[in-house]
C-alpha cells in the first residue's frame, strides 16, 4: 500500500463556520469572561441532559473537586472510584483531602464493577466515582443500588461518554451529579472546560459558590464565607461550547461512521473484534477507537506498535496509565497487582485517531501499519 506521508493526529476537532463565527462574535462585544454566554451554554447543556441545573468550570478535574467541596466531603472521607480512565479526574479526591479508594473493573466494558466496589465500603466511605469509559457506560442500575443499600452518593464521571445512553436514557443521568469534560479528544471541544449538572438545587448552589464569586457578589456576607477557586468558564469557551452542542448530533453522527470504517477494516484481520457493548448500553460514542491487544503482548509490546505508528506519521496512545500505579498513590501503599484487570487491560489498550476528518484511505493505512507492527512484536497474538 502507498504510504501515508502527512501526520494523522490522534484527534481533531470538528470545528465549522458556526463555531468560528460565535467565536468572532463573542470577540467583538464587550465582555468574554465569565456572563451571559457561560450562562446561556448551562441553561442549554441542563436542558441537552433534562437535569435541572449545570455549571460550567474550568475542566473535569475541578468539576469534581468542587462537587466534593459542595458535598461536604474531605480529610478523613473515604470514596471509591475505578484505577482505569484516559482521563484522570479522579485525582480530585486527593485535591479535596479525601482518600480514593480503588476497585477493579469489568474486563469487557472497562467499567467499575459494583460487587468488586461495595466490598471495598467501609465506616468511613461517602461516595461512589463511577465513570464510562472511552464512552461506555457503566452500569448504573446496579451501582445505584449499591449506593442506595449503604446511604452514598453515587457521582459520574461522564468525561469521556457525552451522547452515550444506557436504558435508553443519556449519560449524565444517572448519578446525583455528572462531570463532562471539553478537552480534546471529546466529541464536543472546546479545548478547555467542563459542566457539572445535578437536580439538586443545594449542590447547584455549593458549586456555584466554590466556582467564583461574580462582582455583584463579592459584598455577600453568605457567598463570601466560602474562599473561591476561581474555576469559572471564559464566554469566549463557551460560545464555542453552544456551537458544538447545537451540532453534537451531526458530529457523533460521523464519528460513529468512522467507527463503522475501522470496525469494517479491522475484520479482515483474524481475531480482531469490534469494541465490545454491553447488554444493557443503547448506544456507544467512543472517545477514541481503542484495541484491545492479545495477551502474547507486554505492555513494552504495546508501546513498541506505539513507536512503530509514530514512526508511519500515526499518533496513538496508551488508553490508561492506572492510577494506582502512578507515584501518588503509591504513597498511599498502592502497587502492581493490586487491580490485575485494571492492569491487565490497561497493559494492552491501544487508542487509535479517532476523528471525523478521518477517510476510510487513512483508516485503512492506520489499521494496516497497526497490524505489521503487531506481527513484528507479537507475532500474530490474538486480540481479546
Amino acid at each position: 500500500m502507498e504510504e501515508n506521508t502527512s501526520f494523522i493526529p490522534l484527534s481533531d476537532p470538528d470545528i465549522t463556520f458556526a463555531e468560528l463565527s460565535a467565536v468572532e462574535t463573542l470577540l467583538c462585544s464587550p465582555q468574554i469572561s465569565n456572563g451571559r454566554t457561560t450562562e446561556a451554554f448551562e441553561h442549554a447543556f441542563a436542558a441537552y441532559l433534562g437535569r435541572k441545573y449545570a455549571v460550567a468550570v474550568s475542566s473535569g478535574t475541578i468539576g469534581l473537586l468542587l462537587t466534593l467541596r459542595a458535598l461536604g466531603i474531605g480529610p478523613g472521607h473515604e470514596v471509591i472510584a475505578s484505577p482505569y480512565s484516559f482521563r484522570e479526574t479522579v485525582h480530585a479526591i486527593s485535591l479535596a483531602g479525601a482518600r480514593a479508594v480503588f476497585a477493579d473493573i469489568d474486563y469487557w466494558s472497562g467499567a467499575l464493577v459494583p460487587a468488586k466496589a461495595e466490598e471495598r465500603i467501609t465506616a468511613n466511605t461517602r461516595a461512589i466515582v463511577a465513570g464510562n469509559p472511552n464512552g461506555h457506560p457503566a452500569p448504573w442500575s446496579e451501582l445505584r443500588a449499591v449506593a442506595q443499600r449503604h446511604q452514598l452518593l453515587l457521582l459520574e464521571d461522564s468525561t469521556e461518554a457525552i451522547g452515550s445512553s444506557y436504558k435508553g436514557e443519556l449519560v449524565g443521568r444517572f448519578g446525583d451529579t455528572a462531570v463532562f469534560d471539553f478537552a480534546q479528544p471529546v466529541a464536543l471541544t472546546c479545548g478547555e472546560g467542563a459542566m457539572v449538572v445535578t437536580e439538586d438545587i443545594d449542590i447547584a448552589l455549593g458549586l456555584r459558590r466554590h466556582r467564583a464569586h461574580r462582582v455583584d457578589e463579592r459584598s455577600s456576607v453568605v457567598v463570601g464565607s466560602t474562599a473561591p477557586y476561581q474555576a469559572g468558564m471564559s464566554d469566549l469557551t463557551a460560545a464555542l461550547g453552544l456551537a458544538q452542542l447545537k451540532r453534537l448530533d451531526e458530529i457523533l453522527e460521523r464519528r460513529r461512521f468512522v467507527e463503522q470504517l475501522y470496525n469494517a477494516h479491522m475484520q479482515s484481520f483474524e481475531g480482531i473484534k469490534p469494541p465490545y457493548v454491553g447488554p444493557d448500553v443503547t448506544e456507544v460514542n467512543w472517545l477514541l477507537y481503542l484495541v484491545h491487544l492479545g495477551t502474547r503482548f507486554t505492555r513494552s509490546g504495546r508501546d513498541a506498535i506505539i513507536e512503530d505508528l509514530r514512526g508511519a506519521q500515526i499518533e496513538s496512545a496508551a488508553y490508561s496509565q492506572p492510577l494506582h500505579l502512578q507515584r501518588h498513590y503509591f504513597d498511599f501503599g498502592y502497587r502492581r497487582c493490586d487491580f490485575l484487570v485494571a492492569e491487565k487491560i490497561a497493559d494492552r489498550a491501544l487508542a487509535l485517531p479517532f476523528h471525523t476528518h478521518l477517510t476510510n484511505k487513512q483508516i485503512e493505512f492506520i489499521v494496516e501499519t497497526m497490524n505489521d507492527a503487531s506481527i513484528n512484536v507479537g507475532a500474530g497474538a490474538a486480540i481479546y
